[in-house]
Formats: structure tokens, sequence, C-alpha cells
């Protein structure tokens, strides 16, 4: 397993297998990121993401869809990108920190917690789910 920095970033796919991205921890950035590079396109995302999502997928409690958009499309409801963009948060909105680039939370997140043991995910072409399991 990679160690998650910008030396040795974790290798991951999404959940329908279409497409390969990396994430490392930036624990020196302002705010601490998760910065998650797509091909030529880099996104940031708080680092507490990981912790506060995983929190909240125990809450929850059951699968959860995924609900990926783009920051311009609407989310869609009780999906882990509606959770990333809701005011009642832990950040208080977007987990994004790149304008513009702010959503795809349900979409890169999600892999990171299953690789991370933190979560278990459906693999199929469209409408994957994520739900937690307790910290290994």
């Amino acid at each position: 397993m990679a160690e998650g920095t910008k030396a040795d970033p974790w290798e991951l796919v999404t959940a329908p297998g279409s497409s390969e991205y990396t994430m490392y921890r930036d624990p020196d950035a302002d705010p601490p990121a998760l910065v998650c590079q797509v091909g030529s396109t880099t996104l940031k995302y708080h680092l507490q993401a990981i912790d506060d999502l995983h929190s909240w997928l125990l809450e929850q409690a059951d699968w959860v869809p995924l609900g990926a958009a783009d920051e311009s499309k609407p989310a869609p409801e009780d999906s882990v990108e509606a959770w990333g963009r809701d005011p009642a948060n832990p950040v208080g909105g977007w987990y994004g920190l790149r304008k513009g680039y702010r959503g795809r939370f349900g979409m890169y997140l999600p892999p990171l917690l299953e690789a991370l043991g933190l979560a278990e995910l459906t693999h199929e072409k469209r409408n994957n789910t994520v739900r937690a399991l307790p910290k290994p």
C-alpha cells in the first residue's frame, strides 16, 4: 500500500473502473489538503474529508449512493456528493477547495476510503453505492 504522499501517492480507480487517478495528503497546505490528480486536472479537498466522510457513513449504517456530479450540477439528494457540499457538514459546505473543481467528491473520495479499508463500494457501470466499515 502506498504511503499517500506526493512521492508515493495512492493509485486509485473510480467505482465503475472507468478512470485511474492518484491522491496524496498535503498536510502543509493551507488548509491541509488531499490532492487528487486525474490526468492533467488537479482537484483538492480538505484533508479531514477522509475521517469526516468515514464518520458520516458510519452514522448512515447502510449503503449510500455516490451521486458524483460536477460543481455546476446539482448533487443527488442523500448522496455522498450532496453531503460533501452540505452547509451542515463539518467544514460548513464544500470539501472541494479549488473553485470550479469542487465537485466530484462522490467520485474520488469513496475509492480512497475503500483502499484504506474504511469502506466498501459497489463496482457497477452506474449508480454505485458505498458503506462504511469499522476502522481496521
